[in-house]
């Protein structure tokens, strides 16, 4: 389904060249797990996708420039427009998570590394052009009030 009953306030639609490689690689890099897909006519793209990951849900499409150019892939850009900044509890799944993405076909922008603003912190790049941020606060330990 399409909406759900607790649809989060800010969601993220990327646009992407490939959209049902896309979906594989968000499943296994991100654990991502689709909840809904509407293929396009043509039988090829997809017009719309829906993916649980990291507790929230991001919306998928395949470019249609034939409806104009106001949406298009990074890659057809040349470069991402924004980062999709992820919030993570603990530093450790911050690596876990480059390392996981990085393994399924990502490339590294940033290396983990802990930030001035007390959070560790790591960028990586898509094959589809989009970035992604991994942030975690410092402080946060297993099973701490902060955590």
């Amino acid at each position: 389904m399409a909406f759900e009953p607790e649809i989060p306030p800010i969601q993220v639609h990327l646009c992407v060249k490939g959209g049902k490689e896309a979906i594989a690689f968000y499943e296994k890099a991100f654990d991502a797990v689709e909840t809904f897909e509407q293929m396009a006519e043509d039988g090829v793209r997809v017009l719309h996708a829906n993916l649980a990951m990291f507790g929230s849900e991001v919306m998928l499409h395949d470019e249609f420039p034939e409806f104009g150019a106001d949406v298009l892939s990074p890659l057809t850009r040349g470069g991402a427009g924004l980062t999709v900044n992820i919030n993570l509890k603990l530093p450790g799944e911050v690596d876990a998570a480059v390392e996981r993405a990085v393994s399924a076909g990502a490339k590294v922008i940033m290396q983990p590394d802990d930030m001035f603003w007390g959070a560790r912190y790591a960028k990586i790049q898509d094959p589809f052009g989009h970035v992604w941020a991994f942030n975690a606060p410092l402080g946060a330990q297993a099973g701490s009030a902060d955590a």
